[in-house]
């Protein structure tokens, strides 16, 4: 069966745009892995209409809404190989499925690069998070942490401080200057320059950071920015450009989420920074449209 459109990737960004283009009547295949970013947190915030939602949950009902149409369908597994055939393209899976579409986007999503810290692992998307927009209002006014891996450690510290007294720990991987100390002090950020040793803490929680001098400092949470990695491997020969942005690769895009090979758009958090539900969900939508009007461009050229 040949499609219109294959997505690669079946989270927010992938199924807002499958669930468009299902009610566009195009013929649809979504690839999922089934290993959302989200799946480490219990619950997802700041999504209107889904505040407070479970992200399996979440999911599960954009997957029934976006099968509700018939010309969608979803194929479990991952893409080994994607190549051009004729004006299209043709893809394979680890499971032995080959598939051919006249469109595709990439909207895979990414992966987080934890820092090397023992602890943190275990706590990641519970009492280790990413996003204060998020999770901050469920930790207001407690002792919280914000752990340096970038430079955007001081922004994160001067925003997290909205929801509780923060401790920045650079780790020495960061030099403050005399700018940024001044505001991070008219925020009351403390800052502790010392390597973080591990994070401690009982059956899962967290109750501070334990510094290579022994010292420990008392957090409830503690906020970080890791690296990403988009694990798009077969990527390469397809014309597509991956620039570096600052937490790591991302797909480059032009307004209507087309990427810089014919015939292939992004979305999500693959293809922009900062990353966000809501972000993700509009990128899937704007690409749909973006797509469903180059089919019908491409279609009038060839009854002309």
């Amino acid at each position: 069966m040949s499609e219109d459109l294959i997505i690669i990737g079946g989270g927010i960004a992938g199924l807002s745009a499958a669930l468009l283009c299902g009610r566009a009547r195009r013929k649809v295949a979504v690839i999922d892995a089934g290993r959302p970013r989200n799946r480490f947190a219990d619950h997802s915030h700041g999504v209107f209409g889904w505040d407070g939602a479970g992200p399996a949950d979440m999911t599960a009902r954009q997957r029934d809404q976006a099968l509700g149409y018939p010309s969608v369908r979803i194929v479990q597994g991952e893409v080994s190989a994607v190549e051009r055939s004729g004006k299209g393209f043709r893809v394979l899976t680890t499971g032995g499925d080959v598939l051919q579409s006249r469109r595709l986007l990439l909207a895979a999503g990414v992966s987080d690069m934890l820092p090397d810290i023992e602890g943190m692992e275990g706590r990641w998307g519970k009492t280790v998070l990413h996003c204060p927009y998020c999770h901050g209002y469920a930790f207001a006014d407690r002792p919280t942490g914000v752990l340096a891996t970038t430079p955007m450690a001081v922004h994160q510290a001067l925003v997290v401080a909205d929801w509780g007294p923060v401790t920045l720990f650079t780790s020495g991987l960061i030099e403050l200057d005399e700018t940024q100390r001044a505001r991070l002090g008219a925020r009351k950020v403390l800052v502790e320059t010392g390597p973080v040793r591990r994070l401690v803490g009982g059956d899962g929680a967290l109750e501070g950071v334990e510094l290579d001098d022994g010292r420990r400092i008392a957090v409830d949470v503690l906020y970080t920015v890791p690296r990403i990695s988009l694990g798009l491997d077969w990527l390469d020969g397809l014309g597509v450009v991956v620039d570096e942005g600052p937490l790591g690769p991302i797909v480059r895009t032009d307004e209507r989420r087309a990427t810089t090979a014919g015939g292939i758009y992004a979305a999500g958090d693959c293809a922009r920074q900062p990353h966000n539900a809501s972000f993700a969900s509009a990128d899937g939508v704007a690409a749909a449209m973006a797509i469903h009007m180059s089919l019908i461009e491409e279609e009038i050229a060839r009854a002309l």
